[in-house]
């Protein structure tokens, strides 16, 4: 494997930007090429099937394109379709449900643990089954907010539409005592303020995208696939900008909610389209 070829990412949209941002910031050095499925966003209300069939096409095209490892940034192909892609792709790949959990188990100890994700992750149980796995003792509850994802996209994450909604979704955690909180979508750390005034002070609020960025480091380090800084020294002296980005559909507004979440609009962005069943072509 080159340890100079780039990083892949996916997600169903734009929340994956989340887990980019903390990879980028976790390993400045990495090339990253990332792939948001816009035009088959949300996955959290498809059936497995079709999360897996959308996800495997994801990573061909990923793969295709000449990656060293592989992150599924969304939670939702992450608690669904991980067997099937790594049966797919022959690169190491990564979800955000066990990083995120690990964290979790970590902060908490034996405590109770929260986790608040899309309604196809929190019906999986792919969290509390990977959280029990690693300690015998503490709860785990579980709650859907698919608002939280709209309000992060439309920029409303300091509102006080997003407290209202953060209040009456968390509510119900208010007499579980919790030690920390997992915020298992890509979009809900956007609202991480908002969510840590409801939850309290008390309660650690668990990103699995900086959980995994700390993972992925690990693995490129044991395996010896960390980027070489003179070969991006050279890179960046033909190119300004490494990181690609890829889109199925919507790039203006893709760009635009980027920009909110990046702070700033991805320089080198590509629209491509759905071919067959398998296969991705970039127009």
């Amino acid at each position: 494997m080159d340890r100079n070829l780039p990083i892949g990412i996916f997600d169903s949209g734009v929340g994956g930007l989340t887990v980019y941002k903390a990879l980028h910031e976790r390993l400045p050095n990495e090339r990253f090429v990332y792939l948001g499925d816009t035009a088959r966003v949300p996955y959290g209300t498809k059936s497995l099937a079709t999360v897996e069939r959308y996800a495997v096409e994801n990573s061909r095209f990923l793969a295709a394109h000449g990656i060293k490892l592989l992150v599924v940034a969304c939670n939702t192909a992450s608690a669904l379709a991980l067997p099937a892609i790594r049966a797919a792709v022959k690169v190491p790949v990564i979800g955000v449900i066990e990083p995120g959990s690990r964290a979790a188990v970590d902060a908490a100890q034996d405590a109770n643990i929260g986790v608040i994700a899309t309604e196809a992750t929190i019906q999986s149980r792919a969290y509390a089954r990977a959280i029990t796995s690693m300690r015998p003792t503490g709860q785990v509850f579980e709650k859907a907010c698919p608002l939280f994802v709209p309000l992060a996209e439309e920029g409303w994450a300091d509102s006080d539409v997003a407290r209202n909604v953060a209040r009456d979704y968390l509510s119900e955690f208010t007499n579980t005592s919790l030690a920390a909180l997992v915020l298992g979508c890509t979009h809900y750390p956007i609202l991480r303020d908002v969510i840590g005034e409801t939850v309290g002070s008390n309660v650690t609020l668990i990103d699995s995208g900086a959980a995994t960025a700390r993972d992925v480091e690990s693995l490129l380090e044991s395996s010896a696939l960390t980027h070489d800084a003179l070969s991006l020294y050279q890179e960046r002296e033909l190119c300004d900008d490494l990181d690609h980005f890829y889109v199925t559909d919507a790039a203006e507004r893709f760009a635009k909610v980027a920009e909110r979440f990046l702070g700033s609009a991805p320089s080198i962005l590509e629209a491509v389209e759905i071919w067959g069943h398998d296969e991705l072509r970039t127009h």
